[in-house]
């Protein structure tokens, strides 16, 4: 019990600032651009095959790689900040089991990157229907189809957030610990790729393909374990480098 009051107060944190709000707008900015993708984009020969099938329009509503690198992000500001401003002090004073306290910063942030994931694929979805509407093609996904998008995003955003947390307790330096993950989720995947060619059903954004049913590399479970793989480890050395040296 004590612990999900040590959640709740890092939910407020999150959701105190005008950070969520930045994200969301992000969201929608990224949402009109898909819509305005579908209503006016053209192939060469000026018809619309991207979106001609329920595969297509599947495939332009998986919203979980996205999901995974903004909910990322996310996380990495939300944890590096407090570092930054010194708040993590008064956390830890509170809450003096230093993982205690870290393990609600990830658990807070997961619920956080679930609800970014949600929303934008919610977004993402609406965009491609409302975009339909000025094409002569209809929404061909499936109800199973849209759920499987949306759960996929939902917990890619989770996971993301933990990643990005894990890194922020890890790198403590806002600059730091976004650099730090944008290197982990674009710049090492293809590297790792380029190196090993058998790394390319492992990296995030083939795993969330496999997850929102436009991939099928791997299986769904395997997918869903590695996925959350990339978030443990570095939520894992974030809180054993917490617990082990000086706050500040």
């Amino acid at each position: 019990m004590k612990q999900f009051r040590v959640i709740k107060a890092e939910i407020r944190k999150l959701t105190t600032t005008r950070m969520p709000l930045a994200f969301l707008v992000v969201l929608a900015v990224v949402g009109a651009a898909t819509a305005v993708a579908v209503a006016f984009g053209t192939d060469m020969d000026g018809s619309q095959g991207f979106i001609s099938t329920a595969a297509d329009q599947q495939s332009l509503m998986a919203f979980a790689s996205n999901a995974l690198v903004i909910a990322g992000l996310f996380g990495a500001i939300a944890v590096a900040r407090e570092y930054g401003h010194g708040t993590v002090i008064l956390t830890f004073l509170t809450t003096p089991a230093r993982s205690r306290a870290v393990a609600a910063q990830l658990g807070a942030a997961f619920l956080a990157g679930c609800v970014l994931g949600f929303v934008g694929a919610g977004i993402s979805a609406a965009a491609v229907a409302l975009g339909l509407v000025a094409t002569d093609f209809g929404f061909m996904v499936t109800t199973s189809g849209l759920i499987q998008v949306l759960a996929a995003s939902t917990f890619a955003g989770g996971v993301g957030a933990v990643l990005g947390s894990g890194i922020g307790a890890l790198v403590r330096n806002t600059g730091g610990a976004v650099t730090g993950a944008i290197v982990l989720l674009f710049i090492l995947p293809p590297l790792a790729v380029q190196m090993v060619n058998e790394t390319a059903r492992w990296i995030p954004n083939t795993l969330t393909n496999v997850l929102s049913g436009v991939g099928s590399t791997v299986g769904v479970g395997p997918a869903f374990v590695a996925l959350s793989l990339w978030a443990l480890v570095p939520a894992a050395a974030g809180l054993v480098a917490v617990s082990r040296r000086d706050v500040v």
